[in-house]
């Protein structure tokens, strides 16, 4: 039988470059609905939105979306996902996909793949997606998450810096990429709810407060992340103002190709 798993929603009202962004609106409809709208589509039974802010839930009740409300103390969105395992009480094997609130355009085969590559691993804790890295410039931005994997899809570590690193071939500045061992992470996860109750009471890691990525507290503690290649590139999510021109400009030619 095949196993069934949840998508969560984390949306927070506050945001640095975009105030209330989760209620900003797209074609009509405020961002965090588009984003549950898209992950209905996918092959989830069951779809949640986890926000601190009574404003979200009432923008999304006349949907009829499931809402959660969470502390608005979380230090981080994962914290959020296990608060909502608590609430649901759910199974320790339970596996729920992280869907982040301003990824209006995120495929939802994508949600599916992530999902079903952690159900493969009896003994991963975590699922997550990478794509190739193609060009110098992606290589060297620091921005840019890169994850380097074993032969079984496993994670070896994730970095900041251009990794693996080339001895010999780094010593001038590269024009072109000569190998596809290096990888962008793509920051979709699944995660099994029993690792989620760890994950929150784990005090941050020395090599992830050095990189500031929270999966590398995961591999210090000694839990397998899973890394699939994704099946499609998503498109970006929404960061800043133009951001939102792009995304509003998007689903406004979707509708007029509708019509």
């Amino acid at each position: 039988m095949k196993q069934e798993f949840i998508v969560v929603i984390p949306a927070r009202y506050a945001s640095t470059r975009l105030p209330g962004k989760p209620l900003a609106d797209i074609a009509g409809k405020p961002m965090v609905a588009r984003v549950w709208e898209q992950a209905r589509r996918s092959s989830a039974s069951r779809v949640v939105v986890a926000t601190d802010d009574p404003r979200i839930e009432a923008a999304l009740q006349p949907l009829g979306a499931e809402v959660i409300l969470t502390r608005d103390d979380h230090p981080t969105g994962t914290d959020r996902l296990a608060e909502v395992v608590e609430q649901l009480a759910l199974a320790d094997d339970a596996v729920l996909v992280n869907v982040q609130g301003d990824e209006p355009l995120l495929p939802p085969e994508l949600i599916d793949q992530v999902a079903a590559r952690l159900m493969q691993d009896d003994g991963a804790s975590v699922a997550t997606l990478a794509e190739p890295i193609n060009d110098v410039e992606t290589l060297f931005n620091a921005n840019v998450v890169k994850v380097t994997r074993a032969m079984s899809g496993r994670a070896l570590t994730f970095s900041r810096a251009p990794m693996p690193w080339d001895r010999d071939g780094f010593r001038e500045p590269p024009q072109l990429l000569s190998t596809d061992a290096w990888l962008r992470h793509i920051g979709l996860y699944a995660y099994r709810a029993g690792f989620l109750r760890d994950f929150s009471q784990w005090m941050p890691a020395p090599i992830e407060q050095l990189e500031q990525l929270e999966q590398l507290r995961a591999l210090y503690h000694g839990h397998v992340i899973q890394v699939a290649l994704a099946e499609t590139t998503p498109p970006g999510g929404v960061d800043t103002e133009e951001d939102l021109a792009r995304v509003r400009a998007w689903f406004a030619a979707q509708e007029g190709n509708r019509e």
